[in-house]
């Protein structure tokens, strides 16, 4: 791997048959190769991102999205520019090295089939809840070198089985996801969640903007994003308010009017609920 990046793993004498991953520097340009027959997972949980390749085309990345990027035969150079704020997590494995994870035929994926094996795979997708919240939890965690190499060795191999595995939903448990139709409501459903965070629509008018009864509403989203709604919407705001805290630029009750509660104290408690500490105590 050619990436100037301090958690990048080349040269550390790691077995590069196995998963590796590695967290980028925010706020610097940096160089890097996607490497010849490896597939490239990149994640933006935060801030946004723009990847250069050659000395015209640029293709930006924001946060909650990830690029799946395989190229069989030659390695892709690229220039990565951030921002400050920005938190980028690269997962990488060969190609062949994935197969050998999965069973091929039972997988959805492009990736998977056979005739992509020797061409070029280009693909954007939003980040899975699940494995948006092990993404964060990587910054969380100071550990000696060794230590932190099997650390994020676990947590690749964890977030690749999570990503490639998620499959499509069980439409036989939930009826309603037969219908394309429905399914393309949810997804705006959540689209709606995500842009009115902080002042979100009741169940009855989100199931009126979809057009959807509220037992579809809450039964398919569930069976989607594996939450009910509004709890989706509860870890999608505590995310947010925990990135904002970690900036250092926002005392705890300019988050929490930020991310719409009214009383402190509430966020305050379900920020404790869910990480383990208050606002207060989180720090960089």
């Amino acid at each position: 791997m050619e990436q100037d990046d301090k958690n990048n793993p080349k040269g550390t004498g790691v077995d590069e048959s196995r998963p590796q991953l590695w967290m980028a520097r925010n706020g610097q340009d940096q160089d890097g190769n996607f490497e010849k027959a490896f597939l490239y997972l990149v994640f933006c949980i935060r801030g946004k991102a723009e990847f250069g390749f050659g000395p015209v085309y640029r293709r930006a990345l924001d946060a909650g999205k990830v690029f799946i990027i395989y190229h069989p035969e030659e390695s892709l150079p690229y220039r990565l520019y951030t921002d400050e704020d920005t938190r980028i997590v690269f997962v990488r494995l060969p190609l062949a090295e994935l197969h050998q994870m999965f069973v091929p035929e039972l997988m959805e994926a492009p990736v998977f089939r056979q005739e992509n094996i020797n061409r070029k795979y280009y693909e954007e997708r939003e980040i899975p809840a699940e494995i948006h919240q092990i993404l964060f939890s990587l910054y969380d965690h100071h550990l000696p070198a060794n230590a932190q190499r099997i650390y994020h060795q676990a947590k690749a191999t964890e977030i690749l089985s999570l990503f490639f595995s998620s499959g499509k939903p069980d439409t036989e448990s939930c009826p309603f996801l037969n219908d394309e139709e429905v399914i393309r409501k949810l997804k705006q459903v959540k689209e709606i969640l995500m842009q009115q965070y902080a002042e979100p629509p009741t169940l009855a008018e989100l199931a009126r903007l979809a057009g959807l009864n509220e037992y579809q509403l809450k039964a398919g989203f569930k069976e989607i994003y594996g939450s009910p709604p509004y709890q989706y919407l509860m870890n999608h705001k505590l995310e947010i308010a925990k990135g904002m805290r970690m900036t250092g630029n926002y005392q705890v009750g300019e988050v929490a009017d930020h991310i719409g509660y009214q009383n402190v104290s509430h966020f305050i408690s379900a920020f404790k609920k869910k990480y383990g500490l208050t606002p207060k105590k989180l720090t960089k």
